[in-house]
C-alpha cells in the first residue's frame, strides 16, 4: 500500500483552518473550485461537487469525490475515506483514506495531510493535486488572496481561465 504525506505551516488558528477545510464556499477558493458538502459528524458522508468546465452536466453539479467521515474532532483531526469520481481511470481505484491533522505551533498551525491506503502503483491523479491545494489554502488564509498558479484557479467561480 502507498502512503503520501504532505505537511505545511500556516499562520492562522486551528479554528480558522478547520473552517477553511469544512466550509464549501471557502474550500472552492483553493481546491480547483470544488465544494465539499457534509454535516461533519462521525460516520456521516461527504461529497465533493463541481459544476464547471468539463464537469458540467445537464442535471447539475457532479461528484468529484465521495466518502465517509470516519473521525471528526474539530479543530484538530478529520479522517475520511476517499473515492475519486472525476474520470473512469480514477473511479476504478479502490477506496483510500485522507487524514487532516491540525496542530497549533505558536501563532501558526501545522497541517499534515496523509493520503494512505492507496494501492501500490495507484493513479497519481488521486494524490498529485495536494501540493497545489495546500499551497492555495496557505495563500488564502495568510493573505486573503487566491493562488494564481496554472490550474489552481482554472474553474473557480464557474469560469474557465
Amino acid at each position: 500500500m502507498e502512503t503520501h504525506v504532505f505537511e505545511i505551516y500556516i499562520k492562522t488558528t486551528p479554528e480558522r483552518l478547520w473552517q477553511a477545510i469544512t466550509d464549501p464556499e471557502e474550500r472552492a477558493k483553493y481546491s480547483f473550485g470544488v465544494k465539499v458538502h457534509s454535516d461533519w459528524t462521525p460516520g456521516s458522508s461527504y461529497e465533493s461537487k463541481a459544476s464547471w468546465g468539463p464537469f458540467v452536466e445537464e442535471e447539475g453539479p457532479i461528484d468529484i469525490s465521495v466518502g465517509e467521515n470516519l473521525e471528526v474532532d474539530p479543530p484538530h483531526r478529520l479522517v475520511q475515506t476517499f473515492n475519486a469520481m472525476w474520470a473512469d481511470e480514477v473511479k476504478a481505484e479502490p477506496t483510500s483514506r485522507v487524514t487532516w491533522e491540525i496542530s497549533q505551533i505558536g501563532t501558526s498551525c501545522r497541517l499534515k495531510v496523509t493520503h494512505d491506503q492507496l494501492r501500490d502503483g495507484a493513479n497519481n491523479q488521486l494524490y498529485g493535486g495536494w501540493p497545489m491545494i495546500l499551497s492555495g489554502l496557505k495563500t488564502l488564509l495568510e493573505t486573503g488572496e487566491l493562488l494564481d498558479t496554472p490550474g489552481s484557479l482554472q474553474y473557480v467561480d464557474g469560469v474557465e481561465s
